[in-house]
């Protein structure tokens, strides 16, 4: 099913949306799990209001900094979200792969939990790389978080470490976006040969 996909993974805070933007502006198509998501919780803010309570919705829409809080602390609450969206979103990404291979070219699918859930079975990985210190000041500044918060997020998923060793392809997103540039242009040439 994902013969040219490759997986686009990394880190809370790695850089994987700007990575995956520099991709596009080198014509990659790119399949976005995480929007995926986002579109299937509005759609079903109901569904999330009866699984979680009404205090996580407004107007229809899901108060995701809320609901995140919650399923960042509570591992039985973030089993029951999982278990209610990732089949969900697997189908629509699935059904956007579907259309991407008939190009019989390259293409992306961001997953942030790649390598945590093994939802998806595509042989070839890129890992965002950016060391943990650096990933917890980014959480901070993005997120406005405390200092706590941004570690217990990032100690949600994998370590970075770990996922780096699992890479086929990794993108080192430590100093600068110029850097970067330079690092997305190297795989994309990778990729391509």
């Amino acid at each position: 099913m994902f013969k040219n996909a490759i997986a686009l993974t990394g880190g809370i805070a790695t850089g994987k949306s700007t990575v995956a933007n520099l991709f596009m502006l080198h014509g990659f198509l790119t399949i976005d799990a995480d929007e995926i998501a986002h579109k299937i919780l509005d759609d079903n803010s109901s569904k999330i209001a009866c699984l979680f309570g009404d205090k996580y919705v407004q107007n229809n829409q899901v108060i995701r900094k809320e609901l995140g809080d919650l399923i960042f602390n509570n591992k039985d609450e973030k089993l029951k979200l999982e278990q209610f969206i990732h089949p969900l979103i697997k189908e629509e990404i699935i059904k956007k792969a579907k259309l991407f291979e008939a190009n019989d070219k390259p293409y992306l699918i961001d997953i942030p939990l790649f390598f945590e859930n093994k939802n998806y079975n595509i042989e070839k990985s890129i890992v965002v790389y950016t060391p943990k210190e650096i990933q917890i000041q980014r959480l901070i500044k993005r997120d406005k978080s405390t200092k706590e918060d941004a570690i217990a997020r990032i100690n949600n998923q994998m370590d970075i470490e770990d996922k780096k060793l699992l890479a086929t392809y990794i993108i080192d997103n430590s100093t600068d976006l110029v850097s970067l540039i330079d690092e997305v242009d190297r795989i994309k040439k990778e990729i391509i040969e």
